[in-house]
């Protein structure tokens, strides 16, 4: 430990070291084998990647300061004044951790319109969309390929000079609860930096459990798993630290603050910056015991790459989402532009985890297991049928019919889709029960339905659930289905396969709402 003025020990974190002995040689060895493994796998950017992220960061400040003189001018300030208004780029999350694979006069709204018009009109800019109604709104895109989230907030001041710093509490005076989150963002990644004794042992580490947690499918805020900067503070740290004095090298760990949370919260991590927050606000209990279950997977396998000298790559192997369910749900999200399927889609995904917790409280099933990302497609199709079968993730592959008249005239027509899965778990059959059992999902498709149709952007887009008895091939190309997991239910629990009521096609006419679905199922 270090110490403090008095000459006695200092703890830096919130619990005693795990311990204080020097790291031995296979300790070393096995560091050092990580590193390679974490270089082999990608995950340190090239010099060259490195120039081009700050050359993107350097164009971004260039635009920000522009977007704020041309605002400034709109609202009649003096010329002068509006040149001395000024804006900053603060980055946070990976890239500020280095684990990365605004005056009063300008408002949010501008953010959202001026300075994404600007964005637009840039030939660098792809898949560029705004999320204003998100919990942290933020202007997303590709900018030179580099993925960037551009979030905003309007500080108390007159002008934002070039060396401002972000540290000092007294800029959240008078913010509103969305800038003062966008400003946290940067403060909670300085805060940790600060708090972390050896920084390059620290990124090591880090790089190391977010390539394992984007592995096993368990790296996704929006999702209800943990996110971004989540990862950096929940787990036990080992920090090497310098010799004090003339005594020994030390190690200890770093532990962030867990403090008690709102009763809401089924896996609080509290943020280290003023004002804390829980950062794992979106966990529901599904996806709690889903990660539960991988990190006592990952411990043991752990213990095993140290013990026996197995190697690290085997810490990063592929989750096993699309064979380790019987039966999964299926939510379609689908628009007739680009433009808009990235609004709508965006819209839809981040509020997958509402139908995830209203599917906890449906009986017999334990557990509603969201995949942390949605499969996009762009499908081309002529007929009305074709534009139905699409909206329900059904492609052809060979032309529409030639027997309809309609289709040798009809012109090519492009849908977007975007598909995302939960894989439900069913409890075994109790013993000597007979017949079939109820799986009723009728209830949460509908209020999901209500809740996306609620959005004042909805516009009658189709957004569709299906309960399936079968994956699409290429989601489980090499999967052997011999070996399929149960879902840890112990014994074989199945959804009834034979098919779905005929109220598929009728689901609700033109909005799209989800269809009716009360499934039986049997042992």
């Amino acid at each position: 430990m270090n110490a403090n003025q008095n000459g006695k020990p200092q703890r830096l974190g919130v619990t005693m070291p795990i311990s204080e002995a020097y790291p031995t040689k296979e300790d070393e060895e096995s560091t050092e084998r990580l590193r390679k493994t974490l270089m082999d796998q990608g995950l340190f950017e090239s010099e060259e990647e490195s120039k081009r992220r700050e050359i993107v960061l350097g164009k971004l400040s260039t635009m920000v300061k522009e977007f704020v003189y041309v605002i400034s001018l709109r609202r009649n300030l003096p010329e002068s004044s509006a040149r001395e208004a000024g804006g900053k780029i603060f980055t946070y999350g990976s890239y500020r951790l280095g684990v990365h694979g605004s005056g009063k006069h300008v408002q949010r709204e501008d953010f959202f319109g001026e300075l994404h018009d600007m964005l637009r009109r840039r030939p660098e800019v792809t898949e560029l969309t705004a999320v204003p109604d998100a919990f942290t709104p933020v202007i997303k895109m590709s900018f030179s390929d580099i993925p960037i989230d551009l979030i905003f907030a309007r500080l108390s001041l007159t002008s934002i000079p070039d060396n401002l710093s972000l540290s000092d509490d007294s800029l959240l005076r008078n913010l509103d609860d969305r800038c003062i989150r966008s400003v946290n963002g940067s403060r909670v990644t300085d805060e940790i930096l600060r708090l972390v004794p050896n920084i390059q042992s620290f990124r090591l580490a880090l790089r190391c459990v977010k390539l394992w947690a984007q592995r096993r499918a368990v790296y996704s805020n929006m999702m209800g798993f943990l996110g971004g900067v989540a990862w950096a503070m929940p787990w036990p740290q080992p920090v090497l630290l310098k010799p004090i004095e003339e005594g020994p090298l030390q190690v200890r760990v770093w532990n962030p603050k867990l403090y008690p949370a709102d009763k809401a919260h089924k896996m609080p991590i509290i943020t280290p910056a003023y004002p804390s927050m829980c950062s794992t606000h979106n966990v529901t209990d599904s996806t709690k015991a889903v990660m539960l279950s991988e990190f006592k997977d990952a411990a043991e396998l752990v213990n095993r790459i140290m013990v026996e000298r197995a190697p690290w790559s085997d810490l990063f192997a592929k989750d096993d989402f699309f064979s380790r369910y019987r039966h999964y749900l299926q939510v379609i999200a689908s628009s007739d532009s680009e433009e808009r399927h990235l609004r709508w889609s965006g819209f839809v995904e981040s509020r997958i985890r509402h139908l995830v917790t209203k599917l906890e409280r449906v009986e017999n099933l334990i557990l509603a297991h969201p995949y942390i990302k949605g499969f996009s497609k762009v499908i081309s199709y002529k007929t009305a049928a074709e534009k139905e079968d699409a909206a329900h993730g059904i492609v052809h592959t060979s032309p529409a019919d030639q027997s309809d008249p309609a289709s040798d005239s009809a012109e090519t027509q492009t849908m977007y889709t975007s598909i995302y899965y939960i894989g439900l778990c069913i409890p075994a059959r109790e013993a000597g029960s007979t017949g079939h059992r109820k799986l009723d999902l009728f209830r949460p498709k509908e209020e999901f339905t209500e809740i996306v149709k609620s959005w004042d952007k909805y516009d009658a887009q189709i957004n569709h659930a299906s309960l399936l008895s079968a994956l699409p091939p290429e989601l489980t190309e090499g999967v052997d289905q011999k070996k399929t997991k149960r879902a840890k239910s112990g014994k074989k629990s199945a959804v009834d396969n034979r098919p779905p009521t005929k109220k598929r096609r009728g689901s609700n006419s033109q909005n799209g709402a989800l269809q009716d679905s009360t499934e039986s199922i049997k042992k």
